[in-house]
Formats: structure tokens, C-alpha cells, sequence
């Protein structure tokens, strides 16, 4: 199999969705947003767009399974060997609420590793893929992790819990701690946009609970490939399905340190 053909068709699918995407953006009209819970909000906006990726993608791998955020028959994973996760338009709420920060995210796991990644930034059509070995870019440049080295001289980025606020004081001792010890926290709204931002070097570190598989999968690939180091807030490598994910460039340890010291699973 040749990813790095088969990322380069993933990148041209992600360039007609997020037109779309972007087109709709104009005009987008508050009364047909459906609520699925409580802070979770979907539009057509979002089926449309994933219907248009599936009709597409399906052709690349026939036997793939499939794990996405609106098809309801496609929220687990089978015993196929390859499955795509896809997110159509992660970062919803920034959408309906006309914040241009937003993105479709497609990943490529093989068993349980991930082996491709594409996140595609609407607004700024900034598109960011990785296969693996095979290095990361952005709309076709090479793409690094930061130099930075020391959590004192690094910007962060993080997202706050929709759903599941038990944990939120052990998450704001974090938060807290993180303040204290770097150049700033910052919260975009869209996981697949933070882990784009770190895989260039905009952000040092990004950390997250409350995540769901299709967030993360095709930023977490980049982010290796570009020389960075994804975990869950235990060090584990269930960061795509474990709902958590810590991703950074040099300094991984220092983060995880934080972390693990105010962190109760």
C-alpha cells in the first residue's frame, strides 16, 4: 500500500469539504443547528460534509471500517484491519457561532496504530498531513515541532470539558499550574486545529480530556512525524481512544510532570 499516494487523495477530498464547509460558513442559518446534548451541537453543515468525504474515501481502502462523528452506524471500531476516523467539522461550535477557527480531520489506523493523518484548516485553507515515515507538511511545505525546549519559554493550548465536569478541579489545578510556569494557555476550540498548531511549531504543548477518537487521530500522526511526542495524561499510547491526549514538542516530560501531579483517573 502506498500511503503517501493515498494521503495526497485524502488532501483532495479534505480541499472539496472544506470548500464546502467554507461556502456554507457565509450564509449559515441558526435554526437548523440540532442539539444532540448538552453542549453538542450539530448542523447540516457537519452531515453534509461527512457524507461528501465518506462518498469519496470509501473508494481508497474498499475494506476499511469506518469510525466518524455524525454516521451513527460508524462509532466503533470493527475487526477490519484499516479503519478511517473522521471528523468533518471539528470545532462546531466556533462555526455556528461564526469564530473561523474549524477543520476537517481524517486519520488512517491500521489495527491500533495510526499510519496517516490529514487535518485541514477551513479559514486559513491551511492543510496539514503526515504519513507515516514519510515526515509531516503543510499545504505541501515541511513542517517541524518547536525548537523551544523549556515549558518557561513555551505557549500552550488546551480545551475545556462540554460534558463529564467531574474531573474539572483536578483539570483547573492544571490549567493553574500551566499559567504559572509558561508564556500562556490558550483555548481555540478545535483539538484538530491545536494539534496541527503544535506539529509547526505555533504551539509547544497541547493537553486535553474529553476527547473523542475522530478529534485526534489525524493530528496525533502529524504531530510524530513532525518530530513531537503524543501520550495520554499517564504516558500510555491510548491517546486516540482513551478520551485524553498530552502532545508536544520538546517538552513532553516537563507537561506530563504537571500533569501527573494534580491528575486523578
Amino acid at each position: 500500500m502506498n500511503l503517501s499516494e493515498i494521503c495526497k487523495k485524502v488532501t483532495q477530498i479534505t480541499k472539496e469539504s472544506t470548500s464546502f464547509i467554507r461556502q456554507e460558513a457565509q450564509n449559515f442559518d441558526w435554526e437548523k443547528v440540532e442539539i444532540k446534548g448538552m453542549n453538542d451541537l450539530v448542523s447540516y453543515v457537519d452531515k453534509e460534509a461527512e457524507q461528501r468525504i465518506l462518498e469519496q474515501i470509501i473508494k481508497l481502502i474498499p475494506d476499511a471500517g469506518f469510525v466518524t462523528e455524525e454516521n451513527p452506524n460508524f462509532k466503533e471500531k470493527t475487526d477490519k484491519e484499516f479503519h478511517w476516523l473522521i471528523d468533518p467539522l471539528d470545532g462546531t461550535t466556533n462555526f455556528l457561532h461564526g469564530l473561523p477557527i474549524f477543520a476537517t480531520s481524517i486519520g488512517l489506523m491500521q489495527g491500533d496504530k495510526m499510519v496517516l493523518g490529514v487535518v485541514h484548516e477551513v479559514n486559513r485553507d491551511e492543510c496539514f498531513y503526515a504519513w507515516e515515515g514519510g515526515g509531516a507538511f503543510c499545504n505541501n511545505k515541511k513542517i517541524q515541532i518547536s525548537p523551544l525546549k523549556s515549558l518557561s519559554e513555551s505557549l500552550l493550548a488546551t480545551g475545556f470539558p462540554y460534558r463529564d465536569f467531574d474531573k474539572v478541579p483536578s483539570y483547573l489545578d492544571i490549567v493553574k499550574d500551566f499559567m504559572q510556569k509558561s508564556h500562556g494557555l490558550r483555548r481555540m476550540g478545535s483539538a484538530a486545529v491545536d494539534l496541527a498548531y503544535v506539529a509547526c511549531g505555533r504551539f509547544q504543548g497541547f493537553f486535553e480530556y474529553n476527547l473523542n477518537p475522530w478529534d485526534v487521530a489525524g493530528g496525533s500522526l502529524i504531530i510524530q512525524e513532525a518530530g513531537g511526542k503524543v501520550s495520554t495524561f499517564s504516558g500510555g499510547d491510548d491517546y486516540v481512544f482513551g478520551q485524553e491526549i498530552l502532545a508536544c514538542g520538546h517538552i513532553h516530560s516537563e507537561m506530563l510532570e504537571v500533569i501527573q501531579k494534580h491528575w486523578k483517573n
